[in-house]
């Protein structure tokens, strides 16, 4: 009893400091759920409007849409600002303005905080488009990790590959390993299908 009126002030205080930084955790989990569910609309509705454009979409107007999409990013919680950054730098590739993209996904493709399969991505994307222009060593650094079976883009960032030996004059590594392309079940059929051509002209 004597102990209770001792610290019985203390131990109310320390349990209302629990109950408080408990409402707090509550409230920034419930803020939280709030911001993601209003970016997910408001990524969605931006996406939906790109799509209504369909083939008659213009440069500008690409180029008008990418600007839309990383103004949206900068203030978007971390997923959807990577896929909206993803999204823009294809709208700028398919605008002709490929330094802009390669910008885009080199800053996704080395951000640690990206997931995984969004960093994996554009670092293939980064890699198509910059072969033969970034150093070599550069892009076989970036394909590596992305040529793995258990990767989802191994055929992909194999073919890339590929072409990245031909570029180098390295035709004996090019065709086997568009040998092992063309004999992948987990590879695209397309891509399946373009190693078989090129092994085929390589062949003569």
């Amino acid at each position: 009893m004597r102990m209770l009126r001792r610290y019985g002030a203390l131990l109310l205080a320390v349990l209302v400091l629990v109950l408080i930084a408990v409402a707090a955790q509550q409230l920034y989990v419930a803020h939280q759920a709030q911001r993601d569910d209003e970016a997910a609309n408001q990524y969605l509705a931006i996406g939906q409007t790109i799509d209504s454009e369909g083939e008659t979409i213009t440069d500008v107007q690409r180029i008008t849409d990418a600007k839309q999409l990383t103004d949206f990013a900068d203030d978007a919680p971390a997923g959807y600002a990577s896929l909206a950054r993803l999204r823009a730098a294809g709208l700028y590739a398919d605008a002709g303005q490929l330094a802009t993209a390669e910008a885009l996904w080199n800053q996704l493709g080395t951000d640690d905080d990206v997931d995984p399969p969004l960093r994996g991505l554009a670092n293939l994307l980064w890699a198509q488009h910059a072969l033969g222009s970034a150093p070599d060593a550069e892009v076989a650094s970036r394909l590596a990790p992305l040529t793995a079976d258990a990767n989802p883009f191994h055929g992909l960032a194999r073919e890339t590959q590929a072409l990245l030996y031909l570029h180098e004059g390295k035709t004996d590594q090019a065709k086997g390993l568009f040998s092992q392309i063309a004999a992948d079940p987990g590879a695209p059929e397309g891509v399946r299908n373009r190693a078989d051509g090129l092994l085929a002209k390589l062949n003569g």
